[in-house]
């Protein structure tokens, strides 16, 4: 999958305030890169949380062209605490909304936000794919 983002909307962090434009940009980048379809499949493990457990789903959706022709727009971050935030986010095929305003949560691990792995199984379950490291997630 594919993404094409934007911050928008003024979020805010875990004490009240403003979050840091550039934690928010961390979050977006992490989306963006994961979902590009033109990015290799071992980048995209580096960007799921637990991403090694997925590591043959991803590698298998990087061999379709329509992945490939996937994107994700993110229109929304917000901070909801020190490693966890909730992503507002399109899908788009070719370019036309298949997704649309969709949540997702992304996660800050060792350092780097992450997309949640919990966000990913419920996107493959709208594929109608269920693999055994979605059985063992805990979705928010």
């Amino acid at each position: 999958m594919v993404v094409v983002a934007g911050c928008g909307g003024e979020s805010t962090g875990d004490t009240g305030g403003p979050t840091p434009l550039g934690t928010r940009a961390a979050v977006t980048q992490a989306w963006l890169a994961f979902f590009d379809g033109t990015k290799p499949a071992d980048g995209k493990i580096a960007l799921l949380q637990n991403g090694q457990a997925f590591a043959s789903v991803i590698q298998a959706q990087g061999q379709s062209l329509l992945v490939k022709q996937t994107k994700a727009v993110v229109k929304r971050v917000v901070v909801i605490g020190p490693r966890r935030a909730v992503v507002t986010y399109s899908i788009l095929l070719a370019g036309v909304p298949a997704l649309k305003n969709h949540r997702g949560i992304a996660v800050k691990v060792a350092g780097s936000w992450r997309v949640g792995e919990a966000s990913f199984c419920e996107l493959l379950a709208l594929e109608g794919a269920t693999p055994p490291a979605c059985s063992s997630t805990a979705h928010a």
